[in-house]
């Protein structure tokens, strides 16, 4: 198989670079990685000396740089892997990505899980990040069997598709900026080639970096407007949807009376609010936060 990493990445030029030399030791290194950003002032100077690095730019945003990196990427390669700039995945990842594909034909997309998420504080350093990862490899049992687990769509942070699944499949570039479920609406459209399923063998510690990351308020506008324009577009189920907004909602009005160090929850309401009076006026558009 031939395997590329697509990095889309924006202002964390030195985690970019750090991320590069953590690749490096994978087991089964990618054929190529490639770093999809604004403009080169984005990007470190470092590259490996064990796999090829292309880089493509163009537009800022998740969903559009992704999709830069597609478009290089397919037509070339077997697997496709996403990792966000902030995923150090395990050693042994890549290896376990090729070996599930060859072993089960019937999987067109599958992801792992992150044993420590920063996401939900105030974030990891690199080093910090790297300690978890490899007091996680030594945790591991020594007969680590696959098991797989069927869901609705994939973990955008660490995330695998066979290339032949894609076709003209491409993330939405409606989701804007951070983009915020636009993993769901991609890798859920891909069902129809075969099975979605987390890995419960690859894993990798989520850094949660906070460089790069949108306003409270476009975020929390976000948190409700995405999920109801990916019900009207068929991607996301309604339950998993309503789950979704009434937890972010509930998690923002009581925490916003004693706010997180790290986290904008004011803002985050502010955008919950407005997106709710959007909403009843009609009005469903994700790009909106372009205005905020």
């Amino acid at each position: 198989m031939k395997l590329v990493v697509i990095i889309a990445t924006a202002g964390r030029a030195e985690l970019v670079g750090q991320l590069l030399r953590h690749l490096e030791a994978q087991t089964r290194t990618p054929d190529e990685v490639v770093l999809a950003a604004p403009n080169a002032s984005h990007l470190d100077t470092y590259r490996p000396q064990r796999f090829a690095v292309s880089s493509v730019f163009g537009k800022i945003g998740l969903t559009a740089q992704r999709n830069l990196g597609l478009e290089h990427a397919l037509g070339q390669s077997d697997v496709i892997t996403f990792f966000d700039d902030d995923f150090l995945p395990a050693d042994d990842y890549l290896e376990r990505v090729e070996q599930a594909f060859a072993a089960a034909s019937e999987w067109s997309v599958l992801f792992g899980h992150a044993v420590h998420d920063g996401a939900g504080t105030a974030g990891l350093t690199f080093a910090e990040g790297l300690l978890k990862l490899r007091a996680a490899e030594l945790q591991r049992p020594p007969q680590d069997l696959p098991q797989a687990f069927n869901h609705p769509g994939a973990y955008g942070c660490n995330m695998s598709v066979r290339s032949k699944s894609v076709g003209s499949i491409r993330f939405d570039e409606r989701l804007v900026l951070y983009g915020w479920q636009e993993d769901i609406d991609f890798t859920s459209q891909l069902r129809g080639s075969g099975r979605v399923v987390a890995l419960n063998t690859l894993f990798g510690v989520h850094l949660g970096a906070k460089a790069g990351r949108v306003s409270g308020i476009r975020f929390g506008y976000s948190q409700v407007v995405n999920p109801v324009y990916l019900i009207r577009k068929g991607t996301m189920p309604v339950a998993f949807a309503l789950e979704l907004m009434t937890r972010n909602l509930a998690a923002n009005i009581l925490r916003s009376l004693w706010p997180e160090a790290h986290v904008d929850r004011v803002g985050r309401l502010r955008g919950n609010l407005l997106a709710a009076y959007h909403l009843l006026k009609g009005k469903v558009e994700p790009e909106h936060i372009l205005k905020l």
